[in-house]
């Protein structure tokens, strides 16, 4: 391999293997997270000649290669037994560098952090469970599809099996965000559905004789669906395991830290966390039940506004026994329909959400959120939209919480038992056809709906100032030699650029440009020779043989292209002046970054200077900034 002898330096001076926690790569560089950086030889590396650098910033080893940076991050990949991810992520802090202390002094927010992060991973698949259940509800409603066809038991196990086995897969994440091994908390989680405890809860309801754990009574609750008992129980999981692992010698720890966690934690959830979590969701049933005893209105209100908020803690599975106890002894349940407008109102909210962000993959996320929830499946709502944003997931409340107070004011009810969704309408017709418990329902579901869709669209979703747009530009008679300005905005000298790398000139001669707005045109007619998929930085090539690289932003390779819209591909022609790529300039300078664009002539050994007509003054693209003289 070409780049393998350079790869295996690298590897050595930065110390080793052992020593390297990630490694990254953007235009130029490439970037270590080193276990200690003492370990590095700096200078060593800089003696390469295919070493361009080595420059130490922002807790980063950064390594300067040139434009074979890829190859050799291929190469130092294969070494080190790691598959290709080229960019990683950024983290929280790197996207909210100005927000992150004031959240971690708040406890809510802390919360809403911690019940994000677990879910995140599998809002994708949540969403289109949701949805399957919704078309399996429809397809049943119009006689389409039997519960009792193999087709439909099909379906629907794969609509089920997420939410059925939640403290499994549950586990996984939680034990990723707690710092512990994930599949140690999967285990945790598969206990608490596994089928001899699932055998046990049955035999409990019908009777059976109780059961003892070391002479302690234990309570078998179905935890199929679960959320809180898992969380709490991987977070003591992964307590113990580093204390663990802190104590073991190293041979014993891989095994005996598992051990002692399984010994300890599936028992300890199954006596204390799981029951005491299934005491709180009794404790509002009964809450519940004794105001709605005093009066339906004010137990319409409460159960709309915080019924959600009993979603997110896992807590409303305690309330659903009434529900079905009420149809059982009455053959009516007056509970039901007071969560409709709870379900209508973050789904309302969500629709919000879509329509006031400009945030394209949080307005793909809302609207499948609205769909599923349309079906009785919030969770997509709340832990991908709604919570994260807070004020959304409030107002979707408030909403829920007034139209609980007409539904119960109309004192509608439901006859069958199901899930709360749009198809729940059809179950609280009465024998007598439509009356005024009908229409309740209704106007109460459209009225939260309509609150919390309209107050998040105008107040829910912060408004960020609008920028400058990009707009088709004035282009002046380009010579062979001359480079137009690509951007709008002050210049000033590539030495005063606020890094090394690009100030120093190693990667060739140029000048930067400190941008007015988010847009970036062609200095000349060329091609593009390259594009990083971040969409931060490009290589132009001209007709004449000029190559240019533009890098928009000092390590903006950190959004991961985020806030980038990149309009033409590698290998794309385009003329002077055609739009190269635009950005969000005030959502790049909010997340923390300083938004100095380099722009270099990377072949300057080729000319006998690179010259900048314009320096520390306001241009405008299209104009000539710099010329290069030939040899």
């Amino acid at each position: 391999m070409k780049y393998q002898p350079l790869a295996e330096q690298i590897i050595h001076d930065v110390g080793g293997q052992d020593n390297i926690v990630n490694v990254i790569h953007c235009a130029t560089r490439l970037r270590f997270k080193l276990k200690e950086i003492k370990q590095a030889n700096p200078e060593h590396l800089k003696q390469n000649s295919e070493v361009i650098t080595v420059v130490e910033s922002g807790g980063q080893f950064q390594v300067v290669i040139g434009n074979h940076v890829h190859e050799v991050y291929n190469a130092i990949n294969q070494l080190i037994g790691k598959e290709d991810t080229t960019v990683v992520s950024p983290s929280k802090k790197d996207k909210n560098l100005s927000s992150e202390k004031e959240d971690k002094e708040n406890i809510f927010s802390h919360f809403i952090d911690i019940v994000s992060s677990i879910f995140t991973p599998i809002l994708g698949v949540m969403a289109a469970s949701g949805i399957l259940k919704g078309f399996l509800s429809l397809f049943v409603t119009l006689h389409w599809l039997s519960e009792q066809s193999a087709t439909y038991k099909l379906w629907f196990a794969a609509s089920d099996s997420l939410f059925y086995f939640f403290p499994l897969v549950l586990g996984y994440t939680a034990g990723k965000k707690f710092g512990g091994s994930p599949f140690l908390t999967m285990a945790i989680g598969g206990a608490l559905v596994h089928p001899s405890m699932l055998t046990a809860f049955q035999q409990s309801l019908a009777g059976a004789a109780p059961e003892y754990f070391l002479g302690i009574p234990l309570t078998f609750i179905n935890y199929s669906t679960s959320v809180i008992p898992i969380i709490f129980a991987a977070w003591l999981s992964c307590l113990l395991e580093k204390r663990l692992n802190l104590l073991l010698p190293a041979a014993m720890k891989n095994f005996i830290s598992p051990f002692l966690c399984l010994l300890i934690i599936v028992p300890l959830t199954f006596l204390v966390i799981g029951p005491s979590a299934t005491w709180l969701s009794l404790l509002i049933a009964d809450t519940f039940q004794a105001i709605y005893n005093f009066t339906p209105i004010i137990a319409g209100a409460f159960m709309g506004a915080i019924w959600q908020v009993c979603v997110i803690f896992g807590l409303h599975w305690g309330i659903v026994p009434i529900s079905i106890n009420n149809l059982s002894v009455f053959g009516q349940d007056a509970l039901v329909p007071l969560l409709l407008p709870a379900v209508a109102g973050q789904v309302g909210a969500a629709l919000g959400v879509m329509l006031a962000t400009h945030n394209a993959k949080m307005r793909i996320m809302a609207g499948s959120s609205v769909t599923a929830g349309i079906f009785g499946i919030t969770e997509p709502a709340v832990y991908g939209v709604t919570l994260p944003l807070r004020r959304p997931f409030i107002f979707g409340c408030i909403g829920g919480g007034v139209g609980g107070a007409i539904i119960g004011y109309s004192q509608t009810l439901t006859y069958s038992f199901g899930l709360v969704n749009i198809f729940t309408f059809t179950q609280i017709i009465p024998a007598s056809g439509f009356d005024k418990t009908v229409w309740g329902a209704i106007i109460g579901s459209l009225i939260s709906f309509t609150f919390a869709c309209l107050a998040t669209r105008f107040f829910g979703v912060k408004k960020q100032p609008q920028q400058a747009q990009p707009t088709d530009v004035q282009v002046q008679p380009v010579a062979p030699n001359d480079i137009l300005s690509p951007m709008s905005g002050r210049t000033l000298p590539l030495n005063e650029v606020p890094d090394e790398t690009f100030a120093s000139g190693l990667l060739g001669q140029g000048t930067a440009i400190i941008p007015n707005i988010g847009a970036v045109y062609a200095p000349f007619d060329g091609e593009v020779a390259s594009f990083f998929k971040t969409g931060h930085a490009l290589g132009l090539l001209s007709q004449s043989g000029i190559e240019v690289l533009i890098h928009v932003g000092i390590d903006t390779v950190k959004l991961d292209g985020l806030y980038f819209t990149p309009e033409v591909k590698q290998g794309d022609t385009f003329k002077a002046g055609d739009l190269l790529l635009t950005f969000d300039l005030e959502k790049i300078i909010e997340s923390g970054y300083d938004v100095t664009t380099p722009i270099i002539v990377s072949n300057s050994d080729d000319y006998a200077a690179v010259k900048t007509i314009t320096l520390n003054q306001t241009i405008n693209p299209g104009i000539t900034f710099m010329t290069v003289n030939p040899k």
